[in-house]
């Protein structure tokens, strides 16, 4: 647990994932801040729903308007029995139960400056023009964050106001990048070209320092410099005239600087917008909608309501209004001609409200709130438009005429589309695979749209059970559901947000053994497949059953603050397996040595009869090298202890950081010299240097004391984070003296390593007898949901990176 300024405590176990993408000084920022949102339509829920999982100080909720049928297309909140009712009221005991940690608040008067005065950030949804214009030049004025969000059918607005002189202390939240030096000019802006092995990835602009330059040692330890990218490979600095002579060798290396940003209010931001483009298709969009936007307020203010679903005396009248509004504009906003087509559409579905929009403006808006609160990723600057009317059928006499909405909970949603597309919605059925984060929100909207309400049906299948870290993310769990299985849990939930909705969970995992629940008649009963995965192997299971039974399918996933979806239909777009993203830079030290024995588990334990087979095609070395890490993993390591569990990652550290490292040096000498002449250690190249072992180095404790746990949870043992004990332990442990070998052979080059490879695989030996593996109980094996597992794999995966990069650019580049 840590502390914030505010004395809070960080629960790491619940905020573990989001810790490891925002760190600990942006939770404290966050954790000092009150947010109010304004409007709690579906939007405002959303909206409302994200930040209170996140872990801002404090929420409240405002609205003065009542529940209405047309709400219940996207407020999750809101029941039937709630129209009538308040919309912030029966939202904030439903929303408070999302975190303890977080204070929700209802909040039903009139929105002054002085009630503005106690929050840090306003969030304004289902506003007037002259509402947001008046609250937005008081909070610019008073340094209160501003952020403006709305939704009109499938259309989508959003605006940022941070204020004159916002700081982001983190422009991208990577991490900093780092290249490899191969020559410096003397020059009044000195050029460093790097390697050509890859591109620095550096921009104009970015701050740089240099580390283990021979001869230009000036550049060493220096305050941050300013760089000019020339070229992939190339930069310029300062005036290296000066400075020694470059040598060799040396290391550049990006420094997150602070950044300061200027933000307009959003009254003098209207005739003067800058615009985040979100379609490259869609170049003159942003503009079109920023009047028709406006035109749609200056409607509702003169008719007190809405333009009617599909009425084209409406639509006419926005477009007329739209052209008042365009004509009035002296500045940059002004278009040199309206697209009168898009306003049309516009108005003809500005009283929808549709889940899937508001989700995703939603989700949007949640994350400007976290920047503001914390710095951390650069805001919007500052208008964002979106629109989805390809979503649209062809023929527009095909959507509906206004008599269709009928004051049922889908009213938002035939707005837009009609009433008989909610009617073939109603029939589909749907299988969904995985119950986590996306599963959750996936789930959320299918039951807003009313999929499968009527004849059709949701099949959710997930086979984990609920885990504390899962709550800051996967919304529909509480923590009385932890331990429950997740598809059963989510799919309680979904009734009581959609009661007609039919969905049934099921614990399965996809694949070969679970043919027989999957099988040809239940894939051919279905309309599509949703993936909600966290492996590439049961995505591209999924992919392959739905080519064979040409089923389209809906593929997303999340990486961080990175996310991505993929639409496959077929015969008109390729499947998932069709192509192949290109390899991680990231190099996954710990992963493979801590995960592998998980991954061996899900083939072995469930007796896979083709492991070996599978195995022995692999290429090169590659089988020998499973076969001993499976056997070593399972017999000849096996811990019984937390005694043996410590003996292992002392052993371990030994083996990483101090043997392979002598082997290295006894084979190639820091003086080791090249054929032809020049030095052996330069370059990529860099002459490493073992550690030795220190119970006094908090580093070297926090290693062991990080793999010990990883391996005890990964056999079921109980572990420890005693230091005392800890340093007990190790002093009894005898750490085999290494002795270097000679004729060792460590291949100098990738050719010899490739080569050397195909002469193994050419002389595989044969496994005469299948090894017998001794079976671990599964349940054990999930380190990726335990909130303690990741912490200590947070530790081992820094100090691995962090202690070790100089001997990976070393055996990559042998």
């Amino acid at each position: 647990m840590a502390k914030n300024g505010n004395d809070a405590e960080i629960d790491e176990g619940l905020y573990s994932r989001q810790l490891y993408v925002l760190g600990h000084d942006a939770m404290k920022r966050m954790q000092s801040s009150n947010v109010l949102i304004s409007g709690l339509r579906g939007l405002g829920v959303e909206i409302a729903k994200n930040i209170i999982l996140g872990g801002v100080k404090s929420v409240t909720l405002h609205d003065q308007g009542v529940a209405e049928w047309k709400d219940l297309s996207s407020q999750f909140y809101l029941r039937e029995e709630d129209l009538g009712k308040n919309r912030a009221d029966v939202s904030q005991t439903r929303l408070a139960e999302l975190n303890s940690y977080v204070p929700v608040t209802s909040y039903t008067g009139v929105l002054t400056n002085e009630y503005l005065t106690k929050f840090q950030v306003v969030v304004l949804t289902n506003s007037s023009l002259d509402e947001q214009i008046s609250l937005g030049d008081f909070c610019h004025s008073n340094g209160i964050k501003l952020i403006v969000a709305d939704t009109r059918g499938l259309f989508g607005q959003l605006f940022c106001d941070f204020g004159e002189e916002m700081t982001v202390f983190d422009t991208n939240g990577e991490q900093p990048l780092s290249a490899m030096i191969s020559m410096i000019t003397k020059d009044s802006a000195g050029v460093v070209t790097c390697l050509d092995e890859a591109r620095h990835g550096f921009e104009s602009g970015d701050f740089v320092t240099f580390t283990e330059v021979q001869g230009m040692t000036e550049l060493n330890g220096c305050e941050p410099i300013e760089i000019k990218t020339l070229g992939p490979y190339t930069f310029s600095i300062c005036d290296t005239s000066s400075f020694s002579d470059y040598v060799r060798g040396g290391i550049v290396t990006q420094v997150k600087m602070p950044k300061k940003v200027a933000f307009k209010s959003l009254s003098s931001s209207m005739a003067e917008p800058e615009f985040l483009l979100t379609d490259f298709a869609k170049f003159d969009r942003p503009g079109q909608l920023h009047m028709g936007f406006q035109a749609l307020h200056a409607f509702e203010k003169k008719h007190s309501r809405l333009p009617k679903p599909w009425n084209q005396s409406d639509a006419d009248e926005l477009v007329a209004l739209a052209e008042e509004v365009n004509a009035a504009q002296t500045g940059s906003a002004k278009q040199e001609q309206l697209d009168q087509a898009i306003i049309k559409k516009l108005s003809c579905m500005a009283a929808g409200d549709l889940a899937p929009i508001n989700a995703f403006i939603g989700g949007l808006a949640a994350q400007e709130v976290m920047k503001a609160c914390t710095g951390k990723f650069m805001p919007i600057m500052q208008w964002l438009y979106f629109d989805a009317v390809e979503c649209l059928p062809e023929a527009e006499d095909a959507v509906l005429t206004e008599e269709e909405c009928r004051n049922c909970r889908y009213d938002g949603q035939i707005a837009v589309f009609g009433s008989k597309l909610q009617e073939l919605l109603a029939k589909q059925r749907y299988f969904l695979v995985g119950a986590g984060a996306i599963g959750c929100e996936l789930l959320k909207n299918f039951a807003m749209m009313g999929l499968a309400s009527g004849e059709g049906e949701v099949i959710v299948t997930d086979m984990d059970t609920i885990e504390k870290s899962n709550l800051n993310r996967q919304f529909l769990f509480r923590p009385w559901d932890v331990t429950k299985m997740k598809s059963e849990t989510a799919a309680a939930a979904v009734k009581l947000m959609n009661p007609s909705v039919r969905i049934t969970g099921h614990q399965n995992r996809v694949g070969p053994d679970t043919e027989k629940v999957y099988d040809d008649d239940f894939f051919e009963s279905l309309d599509g497949v949703t993936n909600a995965l966290d492996n590439v192997d049961a995505r591209m299971y999924m992919d392959r059953r739905c080519v064979y039974y040409r089923k389209p399918l809906l593929e997303s996933g999340t990486l961080g603050t990175k996310g991505n979806v993929q639409v496959v239909i077929p015969f008109l777009t390729e499947s998932y397996s069709s192509s192949q993203d290109p390899p991680e830079k990231s190099i996954p030290i710990c992963t493979g040595l801590v995960t592998s024995l998980r991954d061996f588990s899900n083939s072995l334990l469930k007796t896979d009869p083709k492991f070996m087979e599978r195995t022995l095609k692999l290429p090169g070395a590659q089988p020998l090298e499973v076969v001993e890490a499976v056997y070593k993993s399972l017999v000849t390591d096996y811990p019984r202890s937390w005694e043996d569990c410590v003996a292992w990652a002392r052993n371990h550290f030994q083996c990483q950081y101090n043997n392979n490292i002598r082997q290295l040096l006894h084979n190639f000498p820091p003086d080791q010299l090249t054929s032809s002449g020049a030095p052996f250690w330069s370059g990529p190249k860099r002459c490493p240097h073992p550690l030795e072992f220190s119970t006094n180095n908090d580093l070297h404790m926090d290693y062991i004391m990080a793999a010990a746990n990883l391996l005890a949870q990964s056999y079921g043992l109980p572990g420890s984070t005693e230091r005392s004990v800890l340093t007990k332990l190790l002093q009894d442990i005898k750490v085999p003296e290494f002795i270097p070998k000679s004729g060792v052979k460590i291949h100098v080059s990738d050719q010899e390593l490739q080569s050397a490879n195909a002469s193994i695989g050419k002389r595989r030996r044969r496994v005469a007898e299948p090894i017998c593996f001794v079976p671990v109980n599964p349940e054990q094996r999930k380190l990726d949901a335990k909130a303690n597992a990741s912490f200590h794999c947070s530790i081992f995966a820094n100090f691995t990176i962090g202690l070790t990069m100089t001997q990976t650019f070393i055996w990559t580049s042998l």
